[in-house]
């Protein structure tokens, strides 16, 4: 996407509406806020959604600097994740099939009719996934029960290339904060020349109305101590709303303690070394009774929720993974 397509994209509309906002809380003039828009599309190649997000418009010359846009995460991503090889994790199927180890539950892609009616006899809830979907995008729970007609519901999902799943039974401690949504961990790891490690992890929750927990869903997430599994603070939504405890099950974020927390670690670890040409994944977790299970793995983890979190830009993080490879191969990549 180009920088200009890029930054345009959404709603002007929105935009303007959400700046009145902030022209509330700041003081600052509406025409003064567009020019500050302008400095930083210029500066770092901000779009709407990043100079809202990271509250560009508060922050100095250099501390936008060290904000990753999609811009950034472009070219940091060519690199540590190479496009070629995108389908090995991005192909929902493919997924399920290359990391079958680390996962847990059934799912029905491409096959007879038959066997999806055998499927869904077998399961009472389901996950509805568009194969190649990002972000959360159309994704539902289906209560099999509920389907009425089983030669409209195949020749839907066949048209639309759809996986269906079984429904994740997740650990009952953290079904306790929003039951609707199988409430997951962001790890990021990145591995690099036969070694890995965990360079961030952040857990999200569903607001207890949608049946996902994604950031872009009306989620909300909070950061993880990756030593002891606790989350550290508040968590937070895409509108920057703040929460000390959870809106739907007031159970309080800061201090509550990951179950099965070393499993995770090393099956994400391990995981990181499945495939040597992606060095950087986010492993969308989630905690079961017996350990865990992976949801997904995103080659082209996005860099807004962690930015929010920590309240300033994590380029450095990016450039912590770039320094390895350029140690070992003599190249000189920075963001």
């Amino acid at each position: 996407m180009g920088m200009i397509k890029y930054a345009i994209s959404g709603s002007f509309s929105n935009f303007s509406k959400k700046l009145d906002r902030v022209k509330k809380e700041t003081g600052k003039s509406k025409v003064s806020l567009m020019f500050n828009f302008l400095h930083c599309f210029l500066l770092i190649g901000s779009g709407y959604s990043d100079f809202l997000n990271y509250k560009l418009y508060s922050r100095t010359k250099k501390e936008i600097k060290e904000y990753a846009t999609i811009k950034t995460q472009d070219k940091f991503y060519e690199i540590v994740s190479p496009s070629a090889y995108k389908d090995f994790f991005s192909i929902k199927a493919n997924f399920l099939a290359n990391f079958s180890k680390y996962i847990d539950r059934e799912s029905f892609y491409n096959g007879s009719k038959e066997e999806l009616q055998g499927f869904l006899k077998k399961h009472k809830e389901i996950m509805y996934k568009p194969v190649n979907g990002l972000a959360g995008s159309n994704v539902k729970k289906i209560i099999t029960k509920d389907i009425n007609n089983i030669d409209e519901f195949y020749d839907e999902i066949i048209k639309k290339d759809i996986l269906l799943e079984s429904y994740v039974k997740q650990h009952d401690k953290v079904s306790d904060f929003a039951p609707k949504s199988v409430n997951t961990i962001r790890v990021m790891t990145f591995a690099y020349n036969g070694s890995s490690e965990i360079v961030l992890a952040m857990m999200r929750f569903g607001n207890g109305i949608e049946n996902v927990d994604n950031f872009h869903k009306g989620g909300m997430g909070v950061l993880v101590d990756v030593e002891t599994g606790c989350l550290v603070g508040s968590a937070v939504d895409k509108d920057d709303n703040i929460f000390e405890e959870h809106p739907y099950s007031k159970i309080k974020f800061d201090g509550f303690k990951i179950p099965n927390w070393d499993i995770i670690k090393k099956t994400c670890l391990e995981a990181a070394l499945v495939n040597s040409d992606i060095h950087m994944v986010g492993w969308d977790v989630a905690v079961t009774d017996k350990g865990c299970t992976f949801i997904e793995g995103n080659r082209r983890a996005g860099w807004d929720l962690p930015q929010v979190l920590f309240n300033r830009g994590r380029k450095d993080l990016m450039n912590y993974c770039l320094d390895k490879i350029n140690k070992n191969e003599g190249t000189n990549y920075k963001v």
